[in-house]
């Protein structure tokens, strides 16, 4: 190269730099305004845990909570929040490496067109409804049974699915459905459970037992008299799915005798929410919530009267 062109590419390389030279403007890039897929994925022990989103609810918090309404708006804008809050629905999709283990499966149609994501999420995730195995569900609200099927037809065709006696025996009788004043959870439950029985594929827990190697279900009732948790524990790491034992961590964690009304018991959610919770603090394992802030996993720690949540830390698992 001269000494000419040398100087010359110096030169041009300085007006660059120095933004001399005009470039042409750029229409802006349209705006997606479309989310990522809704899944997460860590190891427990030998175990994949995969997160699944069903997608989020707006609900008026305020409202539900058993706590004067002010107060609560207070405290979600103090964590940048306010009300109706965005909700996370959540399930937990389990690889045991032996069965392919769902925990709860999200609202399907029932509640809308923000939820029932729950498929095409586990589809983005590398899994189909074809390849699940069980299905534990926590209880059968909509929020967690709906997903079971789709227009009347079962969507997991080759699952077993479980759920508490105690939840099976009150939400499938149509003798306490008559009784109810508001039946629609009655019928909700019916909807999405009673096609699985019909093909035999339901199959009631009773008792504190082990379902698969490495998954244990535990009854806690109060949310809904049949409300289950499942601890899942690989090579000595901890998960417990928790269901509702809790649905607004910026207000029930600091606070955690704060109950909702979609709690059938609500002393006695109290007292289950403060027993995990203590149990979890105290053991250092995780905890996988269904409205905790997707993906729902994390620690818990006591603070004063109440818990600090730890969420995990992001992994790309190397």
């Amino acid at each position: 190269m001269s000494i000419f062109q040398r100087h010359a590419v110096t030169a041009l390389a300085a007006a660059i730099a120095a933004g001399c030279l005009a470039t042409p403007a750029l229409a802006a890039a349209p705006m997606a305004k479309t989310p990522a897929p809704g899944y997460y994925r860590i190891m427990l022990g030998d175990f994949e845990v995969t997160p699944l989103s069903d997608g989020t609810v707006d609900l008026p918090v305020e409202q539900l909570l058993a706590d004067k309404a002010d107060k609560t708006k207070t405290t979600l804008a103090k964590h940048h929040l306010k009300t109706p809050l965005e909700t996370s629905v959540n399930a937990y999709l389990i690889n045991t490496g032996a069965k392919l283990v769902l925990v709860d499966a999200g609202a399907g149609s029932f509640f809308g067109p923000t939820l029932g994501k729950l498929i095409a999420n586990m589809k983005a995730a590398g899994y189909s409804p074809e390849q699940v195995d069980e299905i534990y569900v926590t209880h059968f609200h909509g929020d967690h049974a709906g997903g079971l099927v789709n227009n009347a037809q079962i969507v997991f065709p080759n699952a077993v699915l479980r759920a508490g006696k105690n939840e099976a025996d009150y939400w499938l009788s149509q003798e306490n459905m008559d009784k109810a004043k508001d039946k629609g959870g009655f019928q909700a439950a019916m909807a999405a459970v009673q096609p699985y029985v019909k093909a035999g594929k339901f199959k009631a827990i009773e008792g504190d037992v082990e379902l698969v190697p490495g998954i244990r279900a535990h009854g806690t009732g109060a949310h809904t008299p049949g409300h289950t948790t499942y601890m899942v524990e690989s090579k000595g790491q901890k998960l417990l799915v928790i269901g509702d034992l809790i649905h607004v961590a910026p207000v029930q964690m600091a606070e955690p005798k704060v109950t909702i009304s979609f709690d059938s018991d609500q002393k006695a959610a109290a007292a289950a929410r403060k027993k995990e919770f203590d149990a979890a603090a105290k053991g250092g394992y995780m905890i996988g919530g269904a409205h905790l802030q997707f993906p729902g996993l994390g620690y818990l720690a006591t603070e004063g009267k109440g818990y600090r949540f730890i969420p995990v830390n992001f992994t790309q698992m190397r």
